[in-house]
């Protein structure tokens, strides 16, 4: 079989996280793929994991304020990401969790999506953490459910779907009524193994994205009121006004290179996270470092932690989203803390190496697209016998 042309589609390149380290991995498997995004404005020095390959964008990164901006054009987006010419090549790769799915293939072209989360959840029910502004009032409402509508057509274009989790995996079915195979993002855990220490400093830590649905404003008040030191990596559209609301324990370090988080976390008394995530690739880079973790009890978590309750436990879950339900975990953290071992963290963490991801990844796609060469070759005999016999019979 001749090496298929593959595309590889994201939602927009901004920065180096969570969903970028998918990217990364299918790179990997594909180097040879091109690259395509809404925006692209990733930092020269944050491009490394792509090869250092330049995505082919859309109008919306030319539009004015899109470097800062580009999610105010959020409503354009559909519309954006139907216009990229996607001829010439055998297999498109949509990594979504926005309208990258929604890209319009042709009929001889196998396009599978991975979902790093549930697609457009600040759509559905994460809208009332997104939008606030009463002044929009009924356009806003009118404006997502427009965006909601052309969702509904957009999930049904690809021809695979792959879930990140099987927590995603069961939202999109039952919002999108979409079935979907679970593969477990990819998370560099024997990098991280390595950099795991045995004795612990004493401050908590937390890391991510600052962004509304993420609720690291939980976090911040939890740990004015304990006053335990705790250290915020990442950046965001919350970081100004998280700042302004953090006490002297809290300490802001901004973005820091993977390998610096890596420290970070590897000495830290446990990562604290607030969010509802699909998946929570910190969470499992926490244990692969060999911390335990404080998490939200939602989502992905209840598929990578192993909780208190369990044999040889990673973490320690709370179930509601509120302050006191964090101190609360953290106080059960304090007086469990010899419950959790190095050992137990790193090997619960294992089970979602890269080398897993990609193995499990290719097989997918090389699967599918045999069958879709098989049925495209089937579909040319069919058609070129009832040619034959139309030629004879005339």
């Amino acid at each position: 079989m001749q090496q298929p042309k593959v595309a590889l589609i994201v939602d927009w390149l901004t920065v180096y996280a969570g969903a970028e380290r998918v990217v990364e991995q299918i790179i990997n498997i594909y180097p040879e793929c091109d690259l395509f995004s809404l925006v692209d404005f990733l930092p020269d020095n944050q491009r490394g994991f792509l090869q250092h390959k330049l995505a082919k964008t859309t109008f919306i990164q030319r539009l004015p304020f899109s470097r800062k901006k580009f999610r105010a054009y959020l409503p354009f987006m559909p519309m954006a990401i139907e216009t990229l010419n996607l001829e010439g090549y055998d297999i498109v790769i949509s990594s979504s969790h926005a309208v990258a799915r929604g890209a319009i293939t042709l009929a001889n072209q196998l396009h599978i999506t991975y979902l790093q989360a549930r697609n457009l959840k600040y759509a559905y029910e994460d809208r009332f953490l997104y939008f606030k502004l009463r002044k929009l009032g009924y356009l806003k409402e009118y404006l997502l459910h427009k965006l909601r509508m052309w969702d509904r057509i957009a999930c049904s274009r690809p021809d695979h779907t792959i879930a990140n989790s099987k927590y995603v995996s069961l939202w999109t079915k039952k919002v999108n009524r979409i079935k979907s195979q679970v593969i477990y993002p990819p998370v560099d855990v024997d990098r991280l193994i390595e950099m795991s220490v045995e004795n612990k400093e004493e401050y908590y830590i937390t890391v991510g994205r600052l962004e509304p649905y993420k609720r690291f404003d939980l976090i911040v008040d939890a740990f004015n009121q304990c006053g335990k030191p705790l250290y915020i990596v990442g950046d965001g559209s919350l970081l100004k006004k998280l700042k302004k609301a953090a006490k002297k324990s809290i300490v802001f370090l901004g973005f820091q290179s993977k390998e610096k988080v890596a420290e970070l976390i590897a000495a830290a008394k446990a990562l604290v996270f607030s969010g509802c995530e699909d998946f929570g690739i910190s969470l499992v880079e926490a244990q692969a470092c060999g911390t335990p973790v404080i998490a939200y009890g939602k989502g992905g978590a209840l598929e990578t932690v192993t909780p208190l309750t369990e044999k040889e436990p990673t973490g320690v879950l709370f179930f509601d989203q509120t302050v006191k339900e964090i101190l609360n975990a953290v106080t059960a953290f304090e007086n469990s803390k010899d419950a959790f071992t190095l050992e137990a963290c790193k090997r619960n963490a294992k089970r979602f190496s890269n080398e897993r991801f990609r193995r499990e990844f290719k097989s997918f796609v090389t699967e599918k697209y045999q069958a879709h060469c098989n049925s495209l070759a089937q579909n040319y005999s069919v058609l070129s016998t009832s040619l034959y016999k139309q030629g004879i019979s005339s």
